[in-house]
């Protein structure tokens, strides 16, 4: 595997949140601030693929950053706030806004699609942004949530992401939810999960009930990982180990040599 290669592995594995940070350690391991230009296909692609979002200079919310609403040259649109902005995949941060007018056949049906995916991501989730962009010649229309949420402070970040393509002559919507969250205080555990979704409504549905289809495969996901998390926490988690010694009392770690195994930590008396 060469250099580049390499490095682009380790920014395409990055999670959510973190890729200061991962920039910032693959320069200090490396002695060299110039690997950000090497790096910038990297970049461009992680942040395409996770969805990131920037908010806009002057704006309130922010916008998504994906393959879908790509102008080239480093530029992108955003329908709701009907601009165009150039975006530094390195920095992630944006500039440059312009005006921009969204040309589709479908531009009514997408904007209405904005509105309704809006009101239901407001519903569901605390802080989301939104994308909707005609794609593959004006013939089919992408669709894109994503939230995330970061507590560097707490060792922890996460993020919710879906995409859906819907064609509205044949009614169908096919897509992928993906969550990926990453605790790293005292080690490191990270979940990445993701689930296909495959939905149909009729030729002439509005936005509403496409909407209303995805809604509901979230819902029904978000239940899912909810009662698997409690599986765990009944099941595989209770059968590695104990959840706090027989004294109820947290083991401290860093003075684990000096444990009388037995005694100390199992609440037995001296001999």
């Amino acid at each position: 595997m060469s250099r580049s290669a390499a490095l682009s592995s380790f920014i395409d594995s990055t999670p959510p949140g973190e890729l200061a940070d991962v920039t910032k350690a693959i320069k200090s391991i490396l002695g060299d601030d110039s690997v950000q230009n090497e790096l910038s296909p990297a970049f461009e692609k992680y942040n395409e693929d996770q969805l990131a979002t920037v908010k806009l200079p002057g704006g309130s919310g922010e916008v998504v950053v994906s393959a879908h609403n790509a102008l080239g040259d480093g530029r992108y649109y955003d329908v709701e706030s009907q601009s165009s902005f150039a975006f530094d995949h390195a920095t992630q941060k944006a500039s440059g806004v312009q005006s921009y007018v969204l040309e589709s056949n479908h531009s009514d049906l997408v904007k209405s699609l904005v509105k309704s995916l809006g009101t239901h991501a407001s519903e569901h989730y605390p802080k989301a942004s939104l994308g909707v962009y005609p794609i593959e010649d004006d013939s089919q229309i992408a669709i894109h949530t994503v939230a995330n949420k970061y507590s560097p402070s707490n060792y922890w970040n996460g993020r919710w992401r879906s995409s859906y393509i819907y064609n509205p002559s044949s009614g169908s919507i096919a897509g992928t939810i993906k969550v990926d969250v990453h605790y790293y205080e005292d080690g490191n555990v990270r979940l990445i999960t993701d689930k296909k979704v495959d939905l149909k409504v009729g030729g002439s549905a509005n936005a509403s009930e496409v909407v209303r289809q995805i809604a509901n495969a979230e819902k029904k996901y978000q239940e899912d990982l909810n009662k698997a998390f409690g599986s765990l926490s009944e099941g595989a988690f209770k059968q590695l180990r104990r959840q706090l010694p027989v004294t109820r009392q947290k083991v401290e770690w860093d003075k684990i040599s000096g444990y009388r195994l037995g005694q100390d930590i199992g609440g037995g008396r001296s001999r």
